[in-house]
């Protein structure tokens, strides 16, 4: 079983995964780092899981978006 260390805002949060699974989870938690970073940057220390939060709905709002554009219709040209 493999195991990752992830810091968010000055917090180390230490996860279990399957084998091989690191480097993924590793890109996923560098992702929602930048998310964190950029609300401490602009909002300040506004308290963590508020900032987590805002992130996570930051990264759905990222998933919707995509969900979105790959459902619409497209345009074929003849």
């Amino acid at each position: 079983m493999g195991q990752v260390a992830i810091t968010l805002n000055a917090r180390t949060y230490r996860l279990r995964c399957g084998d091989g699974e690191e480097p993924r989870l590793l890109a996923l938690a560098a992702h929602l780092r930048a998310k964190v970073d950029g609300l401490v940057g602009e909002f300040g220390q506004i308290g963590e899981e508020r900032l987590l939060l805002m992130a996570a709905l930051l990264v759905a709002d990222e998933l919707f978006e995509a969900r979105d554009r790959n459902s619409a219709p497209s345009e074929d040209v003849a």
